[in-house]
């Protein structure tokens, strides 16, 4: 019952968000904006119609990409490439931020996009060309698994 109230404000944010940008309020919308809030973080399509389905059986995949193609260019949603081979898509939040990647472990971090103010006046100093990131995701190799990797070589030429 407490997760229902929890669900009940979002849900009428999301129908105010809806009439201010001149969309219809529709089941499929709200329930790809609430699995998105719920989850508080990034979805798959698929993770996001397994969510959906179990409240309204009725949906099916290819609304739920319709429904994602729809938010995503209305500003409400992101969608990222973070290496699965699948989009991911999160709610698009107060402040904008990017992920690191890391290619060896998996592991995601959230960077504040004021990071990427340095390299965006460069492109526009060195190429006269104005960054507009978005949302991305950059790929490396995390803290831990360097730290790892610098280790295992420490220990093989000890050897």
């Amino acid at each position: 019952m407490a997760r229902q109230s929890n669900i009940q404000p979002k849900h009428s944010e999301f129908v105010g968000r809806f009439r201010h940008l001149g969309l219809r309020v529709t089941p499929a919308r709200l329930l790809v904006m609430e699995a998105l809030s719920a989850h508080g973080g990034h979805m798959t399509a698929e993770e996001i119609m397994q969510w959906t389905s179990a409240r309204y059986p009725a949906i099916n995949l290819a609304t739920i990409y319709r429904t994602l193609d729809l938010l995503t260019s209305m500003g409400l949603v992101t969608q990222t490439d973070l290496g699965s081979g699948a989009s991911s898509y999160e709610l698009v939040g107060d402040t904008l931020h990017h992920h690191l990647v890391c290619q060896q472990c998996g592991a995601v971090m959230e960077v504040d996009d004021a990071a990427l103010t340095l390299v965006r006046e460069r492109l526009l100093r060195d190429y006269g060309f104005r960054a507009d990131p978005g949302h991305m995701a950059i790929f490396g190799t995390c803290k831990g698994c360097l730290d790892a990797s610098h280790h295992t070589i420490a220990s093989a030429t000890q050897r």
